[in-house]
């Protein structure tokens, strides 16, 4: 078998650091931060670490209000918040910005202050309408908010994304950079994008690598080994639990760091077998949902879905929860005491609430 023509690529981003940002960009304002989840409530306490004016914008019947009160923050409902405030971070689930912002966010939005959002859903797809005469602005830690949290407190950093959609001010990057710097983005390396290019890599990496396609092919796995007659124990070993080894490698080191690591034969088998798997027919399905995404067919699709009740997508969680791998793995985990009994999260409550206290 001849190897695949090399793939090559430039690296094109520009890459920010602590000498290139400036605390005093957001220092002299009022920040509020609306929401207090995975990414809300870890920029708020590294925001206020770094000296910074930091109140919480909430519900009233909200049960993070005590937690972040607790932790020594001012908490407001959302709409004195953003009146009250220089810089908005709107940290709330994509789903329900659109109905926040029109209630609470534009009501009080005046020129001059800005707006800024850790992912770029509703700007790039348009679910919200933000006047001209404000700052709109992306600082996207590439990591979950409780990473973002210890990392700083162990003076280091989750690298960060930056992107600038309205500069109403002419201050907007420095600002975003300030806002990086404050949450120790700038520690690791800030990457400068744009909203769209943050938004359709981010959904794309979701559906088709990161959650997609490494839960339809541990199934897939898991499923062929059962019905051939393998025990579903050996099979969930196999095709899941190990998975986490694998990653974590490549994770550290690169696939080329991960293939050092393991044996010959599970390296020959990776770079022989691999692509007779993942082959050219599943590229074209990646780039047919890509298109999806850019085209905004997926948004549309996704907001219709959550606008309905989500009748569907409950629907087709309750059927995913029945699958046999779920029955197989809870007693094996059961079995694995350094997982620490690996709580069930349910959508009533994201993994954000576990690690901010928010339960």
């Amino acid at each position: 078998m001849q190897p695949a023509p090399p793939f090559t690529v430039s690296m094109a981003a520009k890459i920010y650091t602590d000498k290139d940002a400036n605390l005093s960009s957001i220092k002299r304002k009022k920040l509020a931060v609306i929401g207090f989840g995975s990414q809300g409530h870890a920029h708020a306490l590294n925001l206020k670490d770094s000296g910074c004016d930091v109140v919480i914008g909430l519900y009233a019947k909200s049960k993070s209000r005590e937690v972040a009160q607790k932790l020594g923050f001012e908490v407001m409902d959302t709409a004195e918040a953003v009146a009250a405030a220089d810089v908005i971070f709107v940290a709330v689930p994509d789903t329900v910005i659109p109905s926040v912002y029109e209630k609470d966010i534009a009501p009080n939005l005046t020129k001059g202050k800005c707006l800024l959002f850790s992912h770029g859903f509703a700007i790039h797809f348009g679910t919200i309408e933000v006047p001209e005469d404000v700052d709109v602005i992306m600082v996207a830690p590439k990591g979950p908010g409780h990473t973002v949290r210890s990392q700083f407190v162990e003076k280091k950093g989750v690298p960060t994304l930056i992107a600038i959609h309205q500069d109403a001010t002419g201050k907007a990057h420095k600002i975003a950079l300030g806002w990086a710097k404050g949450i120790g983005g700038t520690r690791a390396g800030v990457f400068e994008t744009n909203f769209r290019e943050e938004t359709v890599t981010d959904l794309f990496g979701e559906q088709v690598v990161l959650c997609g396609g490494a839960s339809a092919l541990v199934k897939a796995g898991f499923e062929t080994l059962v019905e051939a007659g393998y025990q579903p124990e050996m099979a969930y070993f196999e095709c899941l639990h190990e998975l986490k080894l694998i990653v974590d490698l490549m994770v550290e080191s690169g696939i080329a760091g991960m293939r050092f690591s393991i044996s010959e034969t599970a390296e020959y088998g990776d770079v022989t077998v691999g692509p007779k798997i993942i082959d050219a027919s599943v590229k074209k399905r990646m780039q047919k949902q890509l298109k999806a995404i850019e085209d905004g067919k997926f948004a549309k699709e996704w907001t219709e879905e959550y606008n309905n009740g989500c009748k569907n997508f409950n629907a087709i969680r309750r059927e995913e929860a029945k699958h046999p791998i779920e029955k197989v793995g809870t007693k094996l985990r059961g079995m694995m005491s350094w997982l620490g009994g690996a709580k069930k999260v349910g959508k009533g409550q994201s993994q954000a609430s576990y690690v901010s206290g928010s339960k």
